[in-house]
């Protein structure tokens, strides 16, 4: 397995990616008519979101580029077990007599920097590891292919990469919540501009109502939106996250109301959106765009905590763990926030509270209570 030092062109590893997930579908004794397979391929697309569609095709990319710097030849599916034992050690640094290191050549690494694989030299962060190893199981798991990635060794071999990489204390990294009190410095820099109007309405929208991830606030479109009395509204969150099917739930409601729905009436009302995305690019002289990317939520939030003269780790997913945090700095009953955030598991929303929020805890003061007092 070592590394060639005349590696071939990374050029073989930009063949369809999607072909490591999408293989002619057969059926013994049935043979698919001409453009069925087509069809096939057309609905397994539109059935996914284009977040993870694109994070897939990046994995599957560097995983094709890397087998070639590597091996010297194009990826097939299945992979051995070796192979991706030495995807593992080439991308997770271990502890040496001679500091952290990992097996990744030099020259290797270079490669796949030059040729916009990477961003930078160097080992990726260990969520960077554990998404691609996921993604190179789930191509053999629609192959129906034998899955390397759930052998004993392999298995073991990431288990026991955690545990490394947590005894070292470097854990995920984790962007800054967006509580109420820093909220409240990013609006006060919204004017009544148009650009104004809608950043003020994008941000309210998208923490009032849960802490909406930036693709949800992006995908946001007026035919679910529905009014309520003089004020308030209702959104109707069709597809999430964790709803990808469309399924019909009382908790796909979510309300706006209060401050975050005067501030959407007046946006709505500025821009004269009646149907179609509620968030729009404004364009030079006031003309409203095409809807807003979920990149541009973040730089939204990005630009707003910039003018605001905030300092940190901050994205749009700040606004979803900042709501997080507030409703359990306020006491909120865990179910009642649950419901409007959509999460389904409660270790995962507690992942979200921050030290801040544990303070609040009355476990916490047992023992100066006055029930406990001899």
């Amino acid at each position: 397995m070592n590394f060639s030092s005349s590696p071939p062109s990374v050029l073989m590893a930009k063949k369809d990616e999607q072909a490591l997930l999408l293989q002619e579908v057969s059926t013994p004794g049935i043979a698919l008519q001409p453009g069925i397979q087509q069809a096939v391929s057309d609905l397994m697309r539109e059935g996914e979101s284009p977040n993870t569609r694109s994070s897939y095709q990046s994995a599957l990319r560097y995983w094709a580029a890397w087998h070639v710097l590597r091996f010297g030849q194009q990826l097939r599916l299945p992979l051995g077990v070796a192979c991706v034992l030495q995807f593992i050690v080439d991308h997770a640094q271990r502890q040496t007599a001679a500091g952290l290191m990992c097996e990744m050549p030099s020259s290797l690494d270079q490669a796949l920097v030059d040729a916009g694989y990477k961003g930078k030299k160097g080992p990726p962060a260990h969520s960077t590891l554990v998404h691609r190893m996921a993604v190179l199981s789930k191509a053999h798991q629609v192959h129906g292919l034998p899955n390397p990635c759930q052998d004993v060794a392999v298995r073991e071999l990431m288990s026991r990469t955690r545990k490394a990489y947590a005894r070292r204390g470097q854990h995920p990294d984790k962007k800054d919540a967006l509580t109420r009190d820093v909220l409240e410095l990013l609006l006060a820099t919204c004017d009544d501009s148009l650009r104004g109007l809608r950043d003020r309405a994008l941000l309210l929208f998208a923490w009032a109502s849960g802490g909406r991830r930036r693709s949800e606030v992006s995908s946001a479109q007026m035919q679910y939106l529905r009014s309520v009395g003089e004020q308030d509204f209702v959104y109707t969150l069709h597809l999430s996250k964790t709803n990808q099917s469309g399924l019909d739930a009382p908790e796909n409601h979510k309300p706006v109301t209060g401050r975050a729905a005067l501030a959407l009436r007046q946006w709505l009302q500025a821009s004269g959106i009646r149907e179609g995305a509620i968030f729009r690019r404004i364009r030079k002289g006031g003309h409203l765009g095409e809807p807003l990317s979920p990149a541009a939520v973040r730089n939204i939030v990005l630009q707003r905590c910039a003018l605001a003269g905030i300092e940190g780790n901050f994205s749009a997913h700040s606004l979803r763990s900042g709501f997080v945090t507030e409703a359990g700095r306020q006491n909120v009953p865990l179910p009642d926030t649950m419901a409007l955030t959509g999460h389904q598991s409660v270790n995962t929303v507690l992942g979200y509270f921050r030290a801040d929020t544990a303070l609040n805890n009355k476990a916490a003061r047992l023992f100066d209570s006055e029930s406990g007092a001899s």
